[in-house]
C-alpha cells in the first residue's frame, strides 16, 4: 500500500490554472508547485501571470509557464494545450477556475433583476461555463494520456442554493442570476463528464463558499452570522482540497462536489 506522501506527491506531473493570477488560483497554484507539480498560469492579465510564474518558480523550484489568453477567445483557448505541450510534453491536471465574478463592475451585473442585462448574461456564461468546455474538450487527448488525468471545475455555493438578498441590503455587492445560472451548470458539466472521460480522466468540483475579501463589514458579519464556522473562507482554506482531487490521494474519486463553505449550504 503506497503512502500517504507518496499519494500527494505531484513531482514530474503539470498542471494547468486558468484565473491563475488571481487571489484563488495563486493559492491553488502555489499547494500543487509545494507538492512538485509543473506548474501553467493562464490569466487574462498576462504580466501578473508572468510575475508569479517567476515567484513560484523561485520558491518551489519547479517549471513554471505564464499564458496570456481571453478565455471568451475559443481559437485561443483551444491553442493553450498545445502550447503546454510544447513546453512540458504532458498535461495532467486541469483547474478550471477563472470566473466572471459578483464583484465585477459591468453594466447590467451587481444590479436588481429588471437590470440585468442580456449582453452580460452571455458573458457570464462564456467565462464560467463555455470556457472550461472548450478547454476540458480541447485538453482531453493529453489529460488521459497522462495516467493521472484530473480535471477540477471551481464552483460557488451560488451554483448549489439560491442567494438571501437581505445580505446585500445597503452594500454595492449584488447577486447575479447569471452568476449562478452559470455555476450551476458547471456542476452539471462536472457530473456529466465525469462517466464521458471515465476512465482515462477523472472529473470533480470544488464548490466554494464566501471568500473574505474586504467586502465590508455589514456584508461580512451578515454572512458570517449565517455560516456554522462563524467566519468567511480564506484562499488557505482551498489548497487541502485542491491537493486532495489534484493527486493520487483522490485515485478513485469522480464526479463528486467538495464542497468548501463552513457549513453554509448545510442548514
Amino acid at each position: 500500500m503506497n503512502s500517504l506522501k507518496a499519494l500527494m506527491d505531484l513531482h514530474g506531473r503539470v498542471a494547468l490554472i486558468t484565473g491563475g493570477a488571481g487571489h484563488i488560483g495563486r493559492a491553488m497554484a502555489g499547494a500543487l508547485a509545494e507538492l512538485g507539480a509543473g506548474v501553467v498560469l493562464l490569466d487574462l492579465d498576462a504580466q501578473a501571470a508572468t510575475n508569479l510564474a517567476a515567484q513560484i518558480r523561485f520558491d518551489y523550484g519547479v517549471e513554471t509557464l505564464a499564458v496570456g489568453v481571453d478565455l471568451t477567445d475559443e481559437a485561443a483557448v483551444r491553442t493553450v494545450p498545445g502550447i503546454v505541450l510544447k513546453q512540458f510534453g504532458r498535461l495532467d491536471i486541469l483547474i478550471n477556475n477563472a470566473a466572471l465574478v459578483g464583484t465585477s463592475e459591468l453594466k447590467g451585473w451587481g444590479v436588481p433583476f429588471d437590470d440585468q442585462s442580456a449582453a452580460t448574461w452571455r458573458l457570464a456564461m462564456e467565462v464560467n461555463l463555455t470556457a472550461p468546455f472548450v478547454l476540458t474538450q480541447a485538453s482531453r487527448a493529453a489529460l488521459a494520456s497522462s495516467g493521472h488525468g484530473s480535471v477540477i471545475n471551481i464552483g460557488s455555493i451560488y451554483g448549489m442554493v439560491a442567494p438571501d438578498m437581505s445580505l446585500y441590503a445597503g452594500t454595492a455587492l449584488g447577486n447575479p442570476a447569471a452568476y449562478s445560472a452559470s455555476k450551476g451548470g458547471l456542476l452539471q458539466l462536472t457530473r456529466w463528464l465525469s462517466t464521458v472521460l471515465a476512465p482515462d480522466i477523472r472529473v470533480n468540483a470544488i464548490t466554494v463558499g464566501g471568500v473574505s475579501r474586504n467586502q465590508g463589514a455589514a456584508f461580512q458579519e451578515r454572512y458570517i452570522s449565517r455560516t456554522p464556522l462563524a467566519r468567511m473562507a480564506t484562499e488557505q482554506d482551498l489548497i487541502g482540497a485542491v491537493a486532495y482531487l489534484a493527486s493520487d490521494l483522490s485515485a478513485y474519486v469522480t464526479g463528486h462536489n467538495l464542497v468548501v463553505d463552513g457549513g453554509w449550504t448545510a442548514w
